[in-house]
């Protein structure tokens, strides 16, 4: 009985060396996964926005985060004045806009 617990134990030995290669070979791959799909696009969707924000000029279209339409009537920094209505305006924070509208898109191109 004693031969067989023996036996058993020198192969774990052995495997052990191989089972620390074997278990960290997965974890890169889930790392390398987890990249492709989930880090890289969000750090390219963010990029998009980032040079989105950068290109607003007054009399752009905006749609806000809070689903505020409206047209640009002034930009100073960080903060952009939109009239979203006949005399009625309001300014936000230049990273609160998610977008320009798709007429606006569409004048564009």
């Amino acid at each position: 009985m004693i031969d067989i617990v023996h036996a058993m134990g020198t192969k774990g030995e052995e495997g052990g060396a191989q089972g620390l290669g074997g278990m960290l070979f997965p974890l890169i791959m889930i790392f390398v996964i987890f990249y492709f799909i989930l880090i890289r696009p969000q750090q390219k969707k963010a990029k998009q926005h980032q040079e989105l924000l950068d290109r607003l000029k007054k009399g752009h279209q905006v749609i806000t985060s809070g689903g505020i339409h409206g047209k640009i009537t002034g930009v100073t920094g960080k903060v952009i004045t939109l009239e979203i209505a006949n005399n009625v305006r309001i300014k936000v924070s230049r990273n609160q806009i998610s977008g320009l509208k798709e007429e606006d898109e569409e004048s564009k191109k």
